[in-house]
This record gives C-alpha cells, sequence and structure tokens, in this order.
C-alpha cells in the first residue's frame, strides 16, 4: 500500500516473476513456466495487475500461512482448504462468507484450518478490508469491564451505532467492521450461534467454575493482508487453532486483557500485596490448567506452549529466509491501528504528499526492458 493506505501500491514485476519460477519448480506438472510469464506479462502491462491460477492462489496462501508462524503444530499446511472468493468486494458479502468461515472451521470442536480469499487490490479497484484482529473478539467497556485491548475499538463501533446485546459483559463479542472503497466502513453482528465457547473449569479446583470465564474456539485472524507474486489480498482471513497459552497467559491473565490473574490469586489464598510471592505466576499456571482441561473436555483441538516450542523450533531451523517474492500474510501500520483503535478507515482522504501510484505504461515500460526490448 501507499503511505495513505487508501491505494495500491504499484505491481512488484520481480515479486511476480520470482513467485511464478517458485510455483513452476514446485509444481513441474504445471508445464514451463516461459508461456505464463510472457501472458502474465502481457496482462501486467494491459491491465497493472494479474489474476492467479486457483492452483497458484492455493500454493501462495498455503506458503505464507507456513511460512508466517501462525502455522501451529500439527497444521497440515500442505492439505489446507483455500476458499478462493476472489469475486467478493461488496462488505455484507465479505461478512457473511467470514461468518461461514468460522462455521466450516469450528466443526463442531475439531477445528479445520482454512483460507478465505477475496478480492485483490487492483489500479482504480482496491479490495475490501476488515478491521477487527480477529473475527470473535470480546469488547472491552469504559468500567473495565471486557477486555481492555479493545476498548478504544468498542468506542470506535459504539459511535458507528453498535450496542451490546443486554448489560456490559465481560465477554459481548464485537461486530465485525469491513471495509469497502465504494461502501465505507460496514458494521455487522456475528450470530452468537457461530461462536463456539468453551466454559473454563479447572481439573482440581472446584470452584474455578463459578468465576464464569470462558472463550472462543476458532482464532480466525481477519487483519492481516495477504500477499502473493506482487499482488496484495487486503483480507484473507485464516486460522489454525489455539495455543493454550494464549488464551490463559495472554488474554485472561494479563491486566491490559482480561485481568483474571488476581481475582484466579485471591481465590487461591495467594499474598497480591508483593510480586515477590509470585502470584502472578502462579494464577496464570492455573489459567493455562484449566483452558487445556477445559478445551479437552469439550473436545475442541487445542495445543499447549510445550508442544508448540517445539514446532516453532523445528519451523525456525527450516523456514526459508525472507525475501521480496516469498508469499506472506503482512500486518501494516494502519491495519493495526484499526485493529485496536477502529480507524481512521482505510480509504480515508490522502494526505497531500501521497506519492501517485504507478501507471500501467510506467509498468509496461519496465517489462520491455527486462524482456531486453
Amino acid at each position: 500500500m501507499t503511505s495513505a493506505d487508501n491505494e495500491p501500491a504499484p505491481l512488484d514485476v520481480d515479486a511476480a516473476e520470482g513467485f511464478l519460477r517458485m510455483f513452476h519448480i514446485a509444481h513441474p506438472e504445471a508445464g514451463p513456466v516461459g508461456p505464463r510469464l510472457c501472458r502474465v506479462r502481457d496482462e501486467i502491462a494491459g491491465t497493472g495487475t494479474y489474476r492467479h491460477t486457483p492452483d497458484e492462489l492455493a500454493y501462495g496462501a498455503r506458503i505464507a500461512l507456513r511460512d508466517s508462524g501462525w502455522c501451529t503444530s500439527g497444521v497440515p499446511w500442505r492439505r489446507l482448504k483455500v476458499r478462493d472468493l476472489r469475486g467478493f468486494r461488496n462488505a455484507a458479502a465479505v461478512a457473511g462468507e467470514c461468518v461461514e468461515h468460522l462455521r466450516l472451521a469450528t466443526n463442531g470442536g475439531a477445528i479445520r484450518p482454512l483460507i478465505t480469499v477475496f478480492a485483490p487490490d487492483a489500479p482504480g479497484a482496491p479490495g475490501p478490508c476488515i478491521w477487527n484482529e480477529q473475527l470473535v473478539r470480546y469488547a472491552g467497556h469504559p468500567d473495565g469491564t471486557g477486555d481492555r485491548r479493545y476498548t478504544a475499538f468498542t468506542a470506535a463501533v459504539r459511535e458507528m451505532g453498535w450496542r451490546p446485546p443486554g448489560e456490559p459483559g465481560r465477554f459481548d463479542v464485537l461486530p465485525l467492521v469491513v471495509e469497502t472503497a465504494h461502501e465505507g466502513a460496514k458494521l455487522f453482528t456475528v450470530p452468537p450461534d457461530v461462536v463456539h465457547e468453551v466454559c473454563l473449569e479447572h481439573p482440581d479446583l472446584p470452584w474455578f467454575g463459578r468465576l464464569g470465564l470462558r472463550w472462543h474456539a476458532v482464532p480466525v485472524i481477519t487483519g492481516m493482508r495477504l500477499s502473493i507474486g506482487g499482488v496484495d489480498y487486503p483480507a484473507a482471513p485464516f486460522n489454525s487453532w489455539f495455543v493454550g497459552s494464549e488464551i490463559g497467559a495472554r488474554s485472561l491473565a494479563d491486566e491490559n486483557a482480561c485481568g483474571a490473574a488476581r481475582p484466579v490469586a485471591e481465590a487461591l489464598g495467594l499474598d497480591t500485596t508483593t510480586e515477590r510471592s509470585l502470584w502472578r505466576d502462579r494464577a496464570v499456571v492455573e489459567l493455562n490448567r484449566a483452558v487445556l482441561h477445559s478445551f479437552d473436555l469439550a473436545e475442541v483441538t487445542i495445543t499447549d506452549h510445550h508442544a508448540e516450542a517445539l514446532h516453532r523450533l523445528s519451523w525456525l531451523r527450516s523456514r526459508q529466509r525472507s525475501s521480496g517474492g516469498r508469499p506472506a500474510f503482512r500486518l501494516d501500520p494502519g491495519a493495526a491501528r484499526r485493529a485496536r483503535a477502529g480507524g481512521p478507515g482505510r480509504f480515508a482522504p490522502a494526505p497531500a504528499e501521497t506519492t501517485a501510484p504507478q501507471s500501467p505504461g510506467r509498468l509496461a515500460e519496465l517489462l520491455r526492458r527486462r524482456a531486453g526490448v
């Protein structure tokens, strides 16, 4: 994207060619790369962009997820289902298919890793974007109730007209915000019947269930753009499954999130007046135990941080070094701000110093130079 975050960036021709060569090496059955490169060069020269084949899209999405670090242990990335919805540009259609993604991914608790790819950015036709960091996130209310990470986002969507379904609670699911260039930002309720939640209890502490803690089953990442061979897909939700400590330690325990460590420590009878008692550490351990126990009891797929640490070490040893042409999921600064603060929108007016996007004519000149013409 440009610095204004409202116009597609010039297409990186080197990234396009590098990705296509990479794809054809991995898929020799696709035939020689030369004819495909010629067609893509002509397409870019004429339109400023090009369209991936379904096989190229699936391969790029799978490699991006594998290399992103979000692919948790046990995820069969080569067999990930890629939902090709590149024809979807309207906000309501995008929101509806995000809900369908959540339904398919939940799969009754046997979490199914999926990627859904919506319309890409193109010259004069930027793709839709999703403001939310994840498809399911809990509101943070002004009185401190809920997930404090999303207090500003909650305030922003309230200004847009959203209201919690009843009295503000700790686990009010935030609406989905989908923004398009022709419609602006639109709010959509995530239907309660597709949000599979696990109520937390502890294997050894009978009182733990009375704390009323719970968490949603599927982490669907919605705020990152998928880049494949120079083409950007600003809305490409994907999911694997949770690591237990991501819920217990990061989301529930942290005082800047749900702040559940202190009530757990107090119920355990720990001294919370001094950090030297390590009450936070002990409370986090019990929260993590409760998360793993409850997800297992509910038969919802989850992994623990020890298994994940071994997986990440293996991933770090084997992963390809970063290069401009490799498919990747990326989080740009504008998307990061929207995910926590709820704006400004991607299609806000551009500042005066914005660099104009590169024209198709300029791209054609670059291609002629590469071809030696």
